[in-house]
């Protein structure tokens, strides 16, 4: 292991211009990362009842702070998924160097090691960068973290790095460079148990319904938390194994009887590696499920407040200021989630640039290439997006029922799946200007 970081350490400082776009983004979701863990454990390290001011006593009592850690935490997950997708993307810009490797004796399990410790380098930087802006926070605010969470804020700048590796191994697990410079992913063959889209979310309706009866009573207040995380779990099993179904199925049916060569072209990615939708669209289908009931739940709540009557203005901001800080997680997980899906997109763009290169010699136009690199995003998207949606308005009523049983609850919610399935294809296009140079003829002389 010890060789395999000093290797690691030679190739990151030997990269070239081309790859120090690689190692910013990897700098700044690590900056990210250790942002929010760094918050996390101030957050935990303040005990029994204070007062701060801050969200209108939104901190104060013990149990609010663990929701906030709860989730700050949380909102790693979308950001260590970034740096993983980062991860492949350098791995295939550096596919010569791994070929070296390969002919100087590595096994490709050595190889995929150095290429996920490279990013451990750039990861140390931006956990460092975000703990010197955290620190000129905290200095700003003039309070002092005790001891406990001095020692708290060394574990989180020097885990961030091993994590971030660690998920960059898990990223290249199946990624294979071989001696003559040609790099490849082991094969997966998709499940024919397509059911399991509509199994899963399934269940969780048929959960929805056989609580209802429980409106009414005091324990249905008890039952709800518990059924919304399974409500969105299986939704969103649902919704990412739906991607990966139906980008198999689009994939078999439109390669027989595509007329437009974009869609022959985006139909043939499909069936080739179905399960890439499902990888790259993972984060960005629980934000949808989340997000649509999180919009519907704030409706209802704010509703349901205004209608009881009997709060101070304090109160009323209390609970609107920690609802907007909820949807402001949200928005955020959407947006590592949508930067993890531009870049997951240039990877692939990398991953097929001799392909692209030989499209393009044989006289295939740029246009047709755009076209079908949004047709990969957006067919298996739509099933996906679409089941998360329903999967998030189901919370939404589940949510409605309990509170205010007796009104119809707003369809506006729906909008959210909308707006997300338009802003995945808007990520997707930003890397449309890397097609030019990835389907530049001089790419042939790699194959």
């Amino acid at each position: 292991m010890r060789t395999d970081a000093r290797i690691a350490w030679t190739l990151t400082r030997g990269s070239d211009r081309r790859e120090w776009w690689r190692i910013a983004l990897t700098a700044a979701g690590a900056l990210l990362a250790t942002g929010l863990a760094l918050a996390a454990v101030t957050v935990s390290s303040v005990s029994g009842q204070v007062s701060i001011a801050f969200g209108h006593g939104l901190l104060n009592a013990p149990g609010q702070r663990t929701g906030v850690v709860a989730t700050l935490l949380l909102l790693l997950v979308p950001v260590f998924g970034f740096l993983g997708q980062c991860a492949r993307i350098g791995a295939v810009h550096r596919d010569r160097r791994m070929a070296a490797l390969r002919l100087a004796g590595a096994s490709p399990r050595q190889v995929r090691r150095i290429a996920a410790l490279e990013s451990a380098p750039a990861c140390l930087v931006g956990a460092v960068a975000g703990f010197a802006v955290f620190a000129a926070v905290l200095a700003g605010s003039g309070r002092t973290p005790p001891p406990a969470a001095w020692a708290g804020f060394v574990v989180v700048v020097l885990g961030v790095p091993v994590v971030a590796a660690l998920v960059s191994g898990f990223a290249l697990r199946k990624v294979i460079a071989e001696p003559l410079g040609r790099l490849r992913r082991t094969g997966h063959r998709p499940d024919r148990r397509t059911s399991l889209a509509f199994v899963l979310p399934a269940i969780g309706v048929a959960a929805a319904a056989a609580v209802f009866p429980l409106s009414g009573d005091s324990s249905g207040g008890g039952t709800f938390p518990p059924l919304v995380l399974l409500l969105v779990l299986l939704f969103s099993a649902g919704a990412l194994w739906a991607a990966g179904a139906s980008a198999a199925f689009m994939g078999r049916r439109l390669t027989a009887g595509a007329r437009s060569p974009a869609v022959l072209i985006a139909a043939s990615r499909l069936r080739e590696d179905p399960w890439a939708a499902a990888r790259a669209h993972a984060a960005l289908l629980l934000v949808t499920v989340v997000g649509t009931g999180f919009a519907g739940v704030r409706e209802v709540m704010l509703a349901a407040l205004r209608k009881q009557g009997g709060y101070s203005p304090v109160d009323l901001d209390f609970y609107t200021t920690g609802l907007d800080l909820t949807g402001a997680a949200v928005l955020v997980a959407l947006f590592v989630g949508l930067c993890g899906l531009a870049v997951g997109a240039a990877e692939s763009l990398a991953t097929r640039r001799r392909g692209l290169a030989a499209q393009a010699a044989a006289g295939v136009p740029r246009a047709v290439l755009t076209r079908a690199l949004l047709l990969e995003t957006a067919l298996p998207l739509a099933p996906a997006t679409l089941l998360a949606g329903v999967g998030g308005m189901t919370v939404h009523l589940v949510y409605a029922v309990f509170v205010t049983p007796d009104s119809f609850p707003s369809m506006l919610p729906l909008l959210v799946p909308v707006g997300v399935y338009a802003a995945c294809l808007l990520a997707a296009a930003t890397s449309l200007p890397l097609l030019r140079r990835m389907a530049h003829p001089a790419e042939l002389r790699f194959t």
